[in-house]
């Protein structure tokens, strides 16, 4: 065990600490290593800039860039951007897409862009007469915060309210400072997380001096300063609606009607069911997720602010909803959504920039409203699958890609199997059993063909001999 433990891995640079981790952990060290450096950049200068993002690194991980065009949303078309590595999801969303362009496209609205942070503090004095100098207190530390603020400010941003709340009921001598923010085009963290602080260190020093207190009472510590990424303020909406009758036959047997009664029933069971809740938004966030990526937002804010969201009201549901009234089929999703167009590696990652660019250049706003409609998209393909034809077909349709690579199928084989599994289930087993009995095929086929070419040779010597 002691072999592998390292001091100053962080100080040796990206070829001694992969030398390390091949030495100490692998076993076949040459392909270890190839397959490390083979995901290198040839470009010095973007290898660098990669490098740069995270701590420690010793490679890239790549993910597939994909496309799914052809969505409307508010009249205009995109070409969205998806990271994603789940080979179904960009095609179900571009599925979606295609299915919701000639019905109006999608709708989108935010409903809000206000972003939290808190300041979390232990103190002995009574609520009341914290209260009784708030004012006092936001004055200042406003004041001292004003380095931070200015220049969003100047982009009409900036802070936007401060409230204390009393958890002492909860936690003895626990309270809070619950700071609104607004940041136009930035996610904002550093910006929040900056003021915060300040507001925490003014905190501290105004309760210490202030006149008003006793000496207990001057005593405040500032557990922590930090953003929330639960953001149930910053809120965006995405629909698509149609007279039912425009849904037309999604598949033999089920007409529009019953479509859309299907489809209300699997929606109000994802309301009703945590389980059922927990895949139905997976679903959603598939989409979500890959666009957050393709634009270099974090997606582990936004997954685990719309995952609150979900329990909002004390039980986990379904974050979309839908509904059939006079005879029109509305479906639709909110999520809390805080992204970024500005600032952070939305500037710094190459095709971060060009998935920008094919946006063309959104907002914020914007970008909430086509990461939304993707998200429901993608939603509207999944739950339209199972209701109809079930997941698994069109999932491993697309998975037979996939399983044909791990098979080392070549051009002639993946032809093959595509046109076998066209009408027929596809699993792991049943693609390994095809092509192996394919190869097998071709082999005696190739065997024949030897045999046939030795005997038309042997034939031809013979008749070639002098009587």
């Amino acid at each position: 065990m002691q072999d592998k433990i390292v001091k100053g891995f962080s100080k040796l640079n990206k070829q001694e600490k992969l030398d390390w981790l091949i030495d100490h952990f692998f076993e076949q060290s040459k392909d270890a290593a190839l397959d490390f450096e083979g995901f290198w950049h040839t470009n010095q200068e973007l290898q660098s800039i990669l490098d740069g993002f995270s701590e420690n690194t010793v490679s890239n991980f790549f993910m597939p860039f994909g496309i799914a065009p052809n969505f409307l949303i508010n009249g205009k078309v995109y070409a969205v951007p998806m990271v994603i590595e789940e080979s179904s999801v960009v095609a179900a969303a571009s599925s979606a897409a295609k299915f919701w362009l000639n019905r109006g496209g999608f709708k989108a609205e935010v409903l809000s862009t206000i972003k939290l942070g808190q300041v979390h503090f232990f103190w002995k004095g009574r609520m009341d007469k914290l209260k009784a100098v708030f004012d006092e207190l936001k004055e200042v530390m406003n004041r001292e915060a004003a380095h931070f603020t200015a220049n969003m400010e100047k982009r009409g941003g900036g802070v936007l309210d401060i409230k204390l709340l009393d958890f002492t009921n909860q936690e003895e001598h626990y309270y809070q400072l619950l700071v609104s923010f607004e940041t136009c085009d930035s996610m904002g963290a550093n910006f929040i997380n900056s003021v915060l602080e300040s507001y925490g260190q003014t905190l501290e020093r105004f309760v210490a001096e202030h006149e008003g207190f006793t000496k207990e009472e001057r005593e405040l510590e500032v557990l922590m300063a930090i953003l929330s990424n639960y953001t149930p303020e910053c809120l965006v909406r995405a629909s698509v609606s149609c007279p039912v009758e425009q849904l037309g036959f999604i598949c033999d047997g089920i007409d529009a009607a019953s479509f859309a009664d299907r489809f209300y029933k699997a929606v109000r069971v994802a309301q009703i069911d945590p389980y059922r809740a927990t895949t139905h938004n997976k679903g959603i966030m598939n989409g979500v997720d890959a666009v957050v990526l393709a634009t270099a937002n974090d997606f582990r804010a936004i997954e685990s602010s719309c995952h609150a969201y979900a329990a909002k009201d004390g039980q986990y549901r379904s974050l979309s909803s839908c509904t059939i009234e006079d005879g029109i089929f509305t479906f639709w999703v909110d999520l809390p959504l805080a992204l970024g167009t500005v600032g952070g590696l939305t500037k710094l990652h190459p095709l971060a920039k060009r998935s920008l660019e094919l946006l063309g250049h959104p907002s914020a706003a914007e970008l909430m409203q086509v990461v939304a409609a993707t998200g429901l998209a993608q939603n509207f393909a999944a739950v339209r699958s199972l209701i109809t034809t079930g997941i698994q077909q069109g999932h491993m349709k697309m998975h037979l890609k996939n399983i044909l690579i791990h098979l080392k199928a070549n051009e002639l084989e993946v032809e093959q199997a595509v046109q076998f599994f066209e009408d027929k289930v596809v699993s792991f087993s049943g693609v390994r059993d095809f092509i192996e009995g394919f190869r097998k095929k071709k082999a005696e086929e190739g065997e024949k063909g030897e045999g046939r070419r030795v005997k038309g040779k042997f034939t031809e010597r013979l008749s070639s001999r002098p009587n």
